[in-house]
């Protein structure tokens, strides 16, 4: 069933209803469903509104008299009780539930971003209606129940227990948090002293289910729990502004990474590792993990006003995590991750034809469901991260400490915000916001060498920029790339002159050195005949890195043969020190070879990235991503001699997977591979997807699934592109009904991961356009028509491919 609620209705009801009180009581002692009862108090103004609520039959009185979902109300204090009902979810939103098959324990957790609280209990479900809260959760006596704040536990004598807290400053609806299971708990303290001087402690927490704990490195995680604490105190100027714990909490099934519920941060437990993680993975999560607590005071103790300024939340805490991995220091090159992750991302999605400002207008809770996206998160980042290169580091903090006093326990806008920034720097934003929030697509920069040195762009904006030159030397180590000379100006317009660097020397120049903007960069073709040839040899991690993705968002655009970036991965992948670029690569590189280089060249390109791959050090990410190609004879026997060697077990099953995808082994072996976990039951369904794709795409189309059986699905079924003939039409006759059945982020998730992205040809491009001409709705709209973009950028990509030599 969908939800939606317009940000005119929200607005009506903001002004109509004040001083919210909620009293939730949730019985969660039923098998397959669970009882609610609502007691909302609040004031308001003559006049009729709503309340949110999903579920499967409810009964409501307001101040005592029945009532439906309208309310019609006089001026004054109103009670509304709603008594609902509903099943458990098993897509990650509203009340999941999910039992491992390890030990049949039970796990159940909420997801309410953005507007789905009303799945659970009745209320005002909107992000500037805060409340305050007393909450009840009555669960078997064998349950842990986690809450936002410390919670007092009552035996009840049949089996049963009570567990119940009481919040006591203003939160929004989409920030409550419960979780209840047979959870496992491990315990730490974090002691700081507080704006008055006195030592404050803070209890934390980590929660896992049974079979997960003995995988949990909870050292590590409160090692960085604290140091996060650490930073955000010392420069956002207060401590954690809510209770006195802070518990974390790993939860199965989840469809996103992690959720910022004050004093209860939920995550998936993918997070929790059972096979050797790549670094990347490690770095991650400890980006996650820090990103999360920046929202305790961006996104929870200030809140947006409506999800137009979604991004604000967003992308101040991906800006936060990395500004404080950096000055911490176990990834103080996170900087260099960024650059590669999150950038890339953000390029992408900025040149799709849904592409929309970063201050993007949200009319309705669907359009900023969608809006959970590259735009909002990393690009929103990027713009920060300039924008506190413009004002300043000090100034930037300053600016942010002032916001917080200006509307800490409150709802703000990003004028706020602007302003803040605007009294501590002394600068006047308004252009500069302009410029940045409320266009669409990233400008290109290029350097224009002759007797003068410039800096070219298209799509003009205004670019605090550093411009570095590199030059090739020889040392006692070898031949290096090093930065001879770096100069850091403000540029805007479509030329700007850099005087300083007119006539010197230089083999390679880079027009945003050290990524302080948000621009694609490109190179001149002599500098990129230089970097198809040095990129190995240029020392800086993060230079080097800006080189990778220059020569990435040039095969992207067509002005680069893919398989010249494919060659330069298989010869340089194993030298690049990055962990995080190293895996980006590898993907970047199976990409182009997948949908990117002609046909003709396609099966040399394979071959070339399985030789590449095939032992290459750290196997922990090599492994990984060679079994995403399809495998040589070579490839085979190395999978089958790692089945005999390896107990990494996620690399066992992607082993499994690509031999018998490639028809070296028996589907029976998946059902052999000793693995009794709850991935194991995941990671089957994937292997048979492989060799059974009508199977997979019929359940997908027509049977309701959990989030993660989908995505396990939909995985092995693109896993090859073998066998997927003529469901190209299939999918756009199904799509609209699967649209309507499914949920909006279900919907969202499944269209997007069965997109024939197989199909790379100018008639699969045309056959999305019935659709996208059709009344189909936005949403279902927007999704094909980003497909429909991705699949002609890699028809055009392989007839520029086809001219190479």
């Amino acid at each position: 069933m969908k939800t939606n609620l317009t940000r005119s209705d929200a607005q009506a009801r903001a002004a109509l209803i004040s001083n919210v009180r909620y009293d939730i009581a949730v019985d969660i002692t039923g098998a397959d469903e669970f009882t609610t009862v609502s007691t909302v108090q609040f004031d308001s103004k003559a006049g009729s509104t709503h309340f949110d609520l999903v579920a499967a039959g409810f009964e409501a009185t307001l101040d005592g008299e029945e009532t439906g979902r309208e309310l019609k109300l006089d001026d004054g204090a109103h009670t509304l009780v709603v008594t609902s009902h509903d099943a458990y979810n098993r897509t990650g939103e509203g009340l999941h539930k999910f039992t491992d098959p390890v030990d049949n324990k039970d796990y159940l957790y909420t997801q309410f971003e953005p507007a789905m609280a009303m799945k659970v209990f009745a209320g005002f479900d909107q992000p500037d209606l805060k409340a305050t809260y007393t909450v009840r959760v009555t669960a078997p006596e064998r349950y842990t129940v986690i809450l936002n704040e410390a919670a007092e536990r009552r035996d009840n004598g049949d089996g049963t227990a009570t567990w119940t807290t009481t919040i006591d400053y203003p939160l929004s609806t989409y920030l409550i948090a419960i979780c209840a299971g047979e959870f496992e708990r491990v315990s730490d303290v974090y002691r700081c002293t507080d704006e008055g001087g006195a030592t404050r402690v803070i209890e934390l927490g980590l929660y896992a289910r049974a079979s997960l704990i003995p995988h949990l490195d909870a050292e590590r995680i409160f090692r960085q729990t604290k140091e996060g604490f650490d930073f955000y105190h010392a420069n956002f100027g207060r401590t954690y502004p809510f209770g006195d714990k802070y518990d974390q909490v790993f939860c199965p099934e989840y469809n996103m990474g992690a959720m910022e519920h004050v004093g209860c941060v939920t995550y998936r437990d993918e997070y929790i590792f059972t096979s050797e993680p790549t670094p990347y993975r490690l770095e991650r999560r400890n980006d996650t993990i820090l990103h999360e607590m920046a929202h305790m005071w961006f996104g929870d103790l200030v809140t947006m006003q409506w999800w137009d300024d979604l991004w604000l939340n967003e992308s101040f805490a991906t800006w936060s995590a990395a500004t404080a991995q950096t000055a911490i220091g176990e990834y103080a090159d996170a900087w260099t991750t960024f650059a590669s992750v999150e950038k890339a991302w953000a390029y992408q999605q900025d040149q799709l034809p849904s592409t929309h400002p970063i201050a993007a207008d949200a009319p309705d809770i669907e359009t900023a469901e969608q809006n959970f996206d590259g735009i909002t998160y990393a690009k929103g980042a990027s713009v920060l991260k300039q924008l506190q290169a413009y004002v300043g580091y000090e100034e930037f903090f300053a600016g942010v400490r002032t916001h917080f006093d200006n509307h800490a326990y409150g709802n703000a806008t990003f004028a706020d915000l602007l302003g803040a920034l605007e009294q501590a720097s002394g600068r006047d934003l308004a252009d500069w916001a302009e410029q940045w929030l409320r266009t669409t697509g990233p400008s290109t920069l290029r350097p224009e060498i002759g007797e003068t040195f410039a800096v070219l762009q298209e799509d003009p904006r205004p670019h605090r920029v550093r411009v570095g030159l590199y030059k090739l030397a020889d040392g006692p180590a070898g031949s290096a790339v090093q930065r001879t000379h770096q100069v850091e100006t403000d540029i805007d317009g479509e030329r700007t002159e850099i005087p300083e660097l007119a006539g010197v020397e230089h083999d390679l120049a880079i027009v945003n050195d050290d990524d302080l903007t948000y621009a694609k960069m490109r190179l001149t073709p002599e500098h990129q005949q230089f970097a198809l040839e040095h990129l190995g040899e240029i020392e800086d991690s993060l230079a080097r890195t800006l080189i990778w993705s220059s020569l990435w968002e040039s095969v992207r655009d067509g002005e680069l043969a893919a398989r010249e970036f494919v060659r330069l991965v298989a010869r340089e992948a194993a030298r690049e020190t990055h962990p995080s670029v190293q895996e980006r690569l590898l993907a970047q590189a199976t990409q182009a070879v997948r949908q990117y280089v002609d046909p003709a060249w396609q099966g040399e390109g394979m071959d070339l990235l399985n030789s590449a791959f095939r032992g290459a050090e750290p196997a922990a990410i090599f492994d990984r991503a060679l079994a995403r190609l399809t495998p040589t004879e070579d490839t085979v026997a190395y999978f089958k001699d790692l089945l005999e060697r390896s107990d990494n077990q996620e690399v066992r099953w992607l082993a499994l997977t690509t031999l018998i995808a490639a028809g070296a082994l028996p589907l029976s072996a998946a059902d052999e591979e000793q693995d009794n976990t709850s991935e194991g039951a995941i990671s089957r369904l994937r292997a048979k997807a492989v060799v059974d794709k009508r199977w997979a795409w019929d359940t997908l189309v027509n049977e309701d699934l959990t989030n993660l059986e989908a995505r396990y699905l939909m995985d092995g079924l693109t896993f090859t592109y073998d066998g997927l003939e003529g469901l190209t039409d299939e999918y756009f006759r199904a799509a609209p009904a699967l649209w309507d059945r499914l949920t909006n982020e279900m919907a969202q998730r499944t269209l997007e991961g069965m997109y024939p992205r197989w199909d790379v040809t100018a008639g699969a491009v045309d056959k999305a356009n019935e659709l996208l001409l059709s009344d189909a709705p936005a949403g279902l709209k927007r999704v094909v028509a980003e497909g429909q973009d991705r699949i002609a950028r890699a028809v055009r990509n392989r007839e520029v491919d086809a001219t190479a030599n």
